[in-house]
């Protein structure tokens, strides 16, 4: 069998954190770790040790997704970090992958291309929702 690939949700808004965690959890080749209502409570508590991809909001109270990443990515260079959001701000997404993001879905179209891109980022691939990527 397969190594199931851990993952952890930062996501502020209930409804779409409730939504990731059930996708995450209907999807027997992922496994939804746990999942963190800001970036402040993430990165008290995550080591990096318990995960291998973390969906990273942007904009979040407290410390957004781009300072999240770039304070957590340094703890364990291995996880990756794919930003979910609603911003198609070529400086969001400059600073998120200048930041240690990986990848960079917007969460209009996110819903379909989650595990996929969860997936694919840990091929060695970049996932990025079409829009973001015409803009890259």
């Amino acid at each position: 069998m397969t190594k199931r690939l851990r993952v952890v949700v930062v996501e502020d808004d209930e409804e779409i954190r409730d939504l990731v965690r059930r996708i995450l959890s209907d999807d027997s080749s992922v496994q939804f770790i746990k999942s963190f209502p800001n970036g402040d409570e993430f990165l008290k508590s995550f080591t990096g040790q318990e995960a291998d991809v973390v969906v990273m909001d942007i904009n979040m109270p407290g410390t957004n997704g781009i300072d999240c990443v770039a304070k957590a990515k340094p703890l364990n260079p291995q996880v990756q970090y794919i930003i979910s959001t609603v911003f198609e701000n070529p400086t969001y997404i400059f600073q998120a992958l200048c930041s240690g993001a990986t990848g960079y879905l917007l969460k209009s179209h996110s819903v379909q291309e989650l595990v996929p891109a969860i997936h694919g980022v840990m091929d060695g691939g970049s996932p990025m929702s079409p829009a973001i990527a015409r803009l890259v």
